[in-house]
């Protein structure tokens, strides 16, 4: 669902033994973990570490203050934030965020800026209700039920990949493509959220016009907002994209939405259409392990986490849905490539902790 590759410390997120007591300790330290996000969430939110972060050490009256929120709850919180670490405290009740807690929750350019997964966490307490019912009836939850915080919390997590080592790293990896951006033409981008994969493309790649669609009116309108607060020109559209009927594109992108879609075929059977003979489809969706492994580590575990309270509900608020949920295994979008009219996809050597990357192989004529 993001795109952070600051690296996960793998022995911090064992999974669960069967004993009794592993099973207790887990569960306790879930519960500690899940009431740090949600103080995450009421942080940012308040605009409590962002005051922190430009003012320095601070009593709880003058965070208060500055905020515009209640002081009682202001203590609370920091005294929360000291005991669990993010901030310090002196001897004069003055509290101060860490150096590692000031990256992390306050610096929107930071590859371990993660402050909006209490944005995304909350976004699906919100409809719990919602969830439940689909769990029960077969339906789902769709991304705008979801509302503003999912969305969001999905651009600012995704922003500092796209803007930075994606067109910094990854694609001049991948020598067909980035050969092909030079020269300049056409690219679509299907299923651009907020817009900044095709902002990052267009700004990297000036003689490429860039086409952003996606089937969201909230998220397209922020695509342009951001599009003009970057002063990067690109062309954002409203459309499903399994109905684009436009050729000559010569390059389509797919930048971790496949897995959400109802009907990813009649998507990449679009993309199919628009792209050139000689052009290059790219996807990029989550490093799931190619095969179904249990226990495993952390990442997968947050594919299905986010998978149980996002991805499958949404995929399934439209009907009819092939459910693919997060956890899409390169097995699975080989096939959905071939009935699409691919002759089959290529992962690509590009070194990701939570993306991996494939080429959708257009037929030889």
């Amino acid at each position: 669902m993001y795109c952070h590759d600051g690296g996960m410390s793998s022995d911090l997120y064992e999974p669960a033994g069967q004993g009794r007591d592993e099973v207790a300790d887990r569960l306790l330290a879930a519960t500690l973990g899940a009431q740090e996000l949600f103080a995450v969430y009421l942080g940012e939110r308040l605009g409590w570490y962002a005051s922190l972060a430009s003012h320095g050490p601070s009593t709880a009256s003058e965070l208060a203050s500055r905020t515009r929120t209640d002081e009682r709850y202001a203590l609370e919180w920091l005294q929360h934030q000291a005991v669990a670490g993010y901030v310090t405290v002196d001897g004069a009740h003055r509290f101060a965020l860490t150096d590692g807690a000031r990256e992390v929750l306050t610096d929107a350019d930071s590859a371990f800026f993660l402050a909006p997964l209490g944005r995304f966490q909350a976004a699906s307490g919100r409809v719990v209700d919602d969830i439940i019912e689909a769990y029960r009836t077969g339906s789902g939850v769709s991304w705008a039920q979801l509302g503003d915080d999912a969305r969001s919390s999905q651009a600012a997590l995704n922003r500092p990949f796209f803007l930075g080592a994606l067109v910094e790293d990854v694609i001049p990896s991948i020598p067909a493509l980035h050969r092909l951006l030079r020269r300049g033409g056409r690219l679509a981008d299907l299923g651009c959220g907020e817009g900044w994969s095709s902002i990052a493309i267009a700004g990297a790649y000036p003689e490429v016009a860039v086409v952003g669609i996606d089937v969201d009116e909230p998220s397209i309108a922020a695509a342009r907002r951001n599009a003009e607060s970057a002063g990067v020109d690109v062309a954002f559209e409203v459309a499903d994209a399994g109905t684009v009927r436009r050729d000559g594109f010569d390059a389509v992108t797919f930048f971790e939405c496949v897995h959400d879609m109802p009907d990813p075929v009649a998507v990449l059977a679009a993309a199919r259409s628009m792209v050139r003979d000689d052009g290059y489809v790219l996807v990029a969706d989550e490093r799931t392990n190619e095969v179904f492994t249990a226990p495993a580590g952390p990442v997968e575990r947050l594919f299905y986490g986010w998978s149980l309270s996002v991805c499958l509900p949404d995929g399934r608020s439209t009907s009819p849905s092939v459910a693919t949920g997060t956890v899409m295994r390169p097995a699975t979008l080989e096939r959905y490539a071939r009935e699409a009219g691919f002759a089959g996809i290529e992962i690509l050597p590009v070194e990701h902790d939570m993306l991996r990357f494939y080429r959708l192989l257009v037929p030889v004529a």
